[in-house]
């Protein structure tokens, strides 16, 4: 064997060795990251969940990743609730789940296992609007309408909450029952985006249905 020091080998040599090598190792664990993914993939667990959706029961047989807001739209076909960020951010996928709004994008349906859900289609339909319907159409609170099923979920649920004198950040005081003021209103609905920018006029909707002046 030629002593190292008598051992010539070009830079070119040298690249496409070291290029090699770095293949060499990397194929492994790449088809090892592969069998982890589709091992993963190929293995869901399924279980039985039981809802109380607008007043009527259902069963499902869901993958237990199953979001809320997939399991009303996907399995259930109610459309009406909408995907929005998918982050929990915008508000548009807002429902009330045993009376308490919640961003269904954010909670796994499996943990409502007999709870009652009320969606856009539950609140009130073109032969009976419900009021907050009724006043979005009066006020013009809504443009492209996207956000406008989480608007109206999360309004009806913000003046239950200043009923039953939940307090929120603006609250006067913790032992007071907060008031029905356009304050409580904006502060309770922020996490309700309209990209269209009807702010305005979804306040003075939600004003006129909870009797604020």
């Amino acid at each position: 064997m030629d002593h190292p020091s008598e051992i010539k080998i070009t830079r070119r040599e040298l690249l496409i060795a070291g290029a090699v090598s770095a293949t060499a190792a990397a194929v492994p664990l790449a088809h090892a990251g592969e069998r982890a993914a589709t091992d993963f993939s190929n293995a869901p667990f399924i279980t039985k969940v039981s809802l109380r959706v607008n007043d009527r029961p259902h069963t499902l047989h869901l993958d237990t990743r199953t979001t809320l807001l997939d399991a009303l739209r996907e399995h259930l076909h109610l459309t009406g609730t909408k995907k929005g960020c998918d982050h929990g951010q915008c508000g548009a996928c807002t429902v009330m789940v045993d009376g308490v709004r919640i961003n269904s994008c954010l909670t796994l349906a499996v943990m409502h296992e007999g709870a009652s859900v009320t969606t856009i289609e539950g609140v009130g339909g073109q032969d009976k609007l419900h009021p907050m319907q009724a006043a979005f159409i009066k006020h013009d609170g809504y443009q492209c309408g996207y956000c406008t099923p989480g608007q109206i979920c999360s309004a009806i649920a913000v003046l239950d909450e200043i009923k039953q004198g939940i307090p929120s950040h603006v609250s006067p005081s913790l032992t007071v029952s907060p008031l029905l003021s356009a304050d409580e209103i904006r502060e309770r609905m922020s996490g309700n985006i309209c990209r269209c920018g009807a702010y305005a006029n979804i306040l003075d909707a939600i004003v006129e249905v909870g009797g604020a002046s």
